[in-house]
């Protein structure tokens, strides 16, 4: 009996796939439940497994776009197990012949290698030679089909802070072990200041946390955060849905597991949507200032940036701080620039004070 391998469900508002690379091929033997074969959607990949076993027949061609219940391949439930191969013997180390003679035979030198004349025209490899071309991924077309829209569609500003670290960092290297035993190895991270900081500040600032949709402006109570996270196959934005109501032990805890899945393609459909505000930290790769590009339909998104030591003022005195610069990107359709800066300066006051954070000051 032969079973078809069917697209199964991608999840909502998509339809259709791309079949990324087989795991087996034509001809294999494959187990039931046995993954088989990635397809890459616009948000993620999604794996695919025998739906019995047998021998793999008919595989739809690697870069085919498919539909929901389209078929992939089929599986021919008749066939048999290959039988499992027998270990080879290890062949007897061969008997060393008896020397013919203990004299020393001195090899003839090598002759020096001859110069060769090369055309000046053989040694261009042409620009086309040095050249690769690889299709884009569906997930990369999207990434470039979005950042394109947002530009086109919102008015996009970016207003820019700085935040001095020093409470944030004596806070982390105090309790950070003690953290860590608590809550099951869950690390006491900067992300965590930041992600609880832009909640505080949205409830302030809500108009940075809606939407506009047709000539309506959509307010939220509550907030889906994105944590931007890069990847080998592109940027993903795994959202953290009612990160209003999270723990710092849970964001922190969530964070990192999202950060793991986005690279290894774990990441749902789910997790991948709904987000109402995001926050990108170039730090980790050494960014020193950037401008944030929205992640529409989002009207604003927050970039972290490299913790540096600098001289500023304080009291009058010059002092070395550790200090951050933040850029917030917003939509100026929905956000007036007093609303931005305002939000920036509240991000700045609760993380240079956490204790702002604790007593929801």
């Amino acid at each position: 009996m032969t079973v078809e391998i069917r697209v199964p469900a991608l999840g909502e508002s998509l339809t259709t796939a791309t079949v990324a690379r087989w795991l087996k091929h034509s001809g294999d033997y494959v187990q039931h439940d046995e993954t088989i074969v990635e397809l890459e959607t616009d948000k993620v990949s999604v794996e695919v497994t025998a739906p019995s076993a047998g021998r793999l027949e008919d595989c739809v061609a690697v870069g085919t776009e498919v539909e929901i219940g389209g078929l992939l391949g089929s599986v021919d439930e008749t066939a048999e197990a290959p039988a499992a191969a027998e270990p080879t013997p290890v062949p007897a180390a061969p008997t060393p012949e008896p020397a013919v003679s203990s004299a020393r035979v001195t090899p003839p030198a090598p002759e020096a290698p001859k110069p060769v004349s090369v055309a000046p025209a053989a040694k261009l490899s042409s620009h086309e030679a040095r050249e690769r071309r690889v299709p884009m991924s569906r997930l990369r077309q999207t990434i470039a089909r979005n950042l394109k829209a947002a530009q086109n569609t919102a008015a996009i500003l970016t207003t820019f802070n700085e935040i001095d670290m020093s409470a944030a960092k004596a806070l982390r290297a105090q309790y950070k072990e003690e953290f860590e035993k608590k809550h099951d190895g869950a690390r006491l991270g900067f992300m965590s200041f930041f992600a609880r900081a832009v909640v505080g500040a949205l409830k302030d600032y809500p108009a940075i946390n809606a939407q506009i949709e047709g000539d309506e402006i959509v307010y939220r109570d509550f907030v889906n955060l994105g944590i931007a996270v890069g990847t080998e196959r592109g940027l993903v934005v795994p959202v953290l849905h009612d990160a209003d109501q999270m723990s710092f032990a849970e964001l922190e805890r969530r964070i990192a597991d999202y950060g793991k899945r986005a690279r290894t393609g774990g990441l749902k459909l789910e997790e991948l949507s709904h987000g109402t505000f995001s926050i990108t930290n170039g730090g980790i790769f050494g960014s020193l200032l950037s401008t944030p590009i929205l992640n529409t339909p989002q009207s604003g998104i927050l970039g972290m940036h490299a913790i540096q030591e600098r001289p500023v003022v304080r009291e009058g005195q010059i002092v070395i701080r550790p200090m951050m610069y933040v850029a917030l990107s917003y939509d100026h359709r929905i956000v007036d620039g007093r609303e931005a800066v305002s939000f920036l300066v509240r991000i700045k006051q609760l993380v240079e004070d956490p204790r702002r954070l604790l007593l929801d000051l």
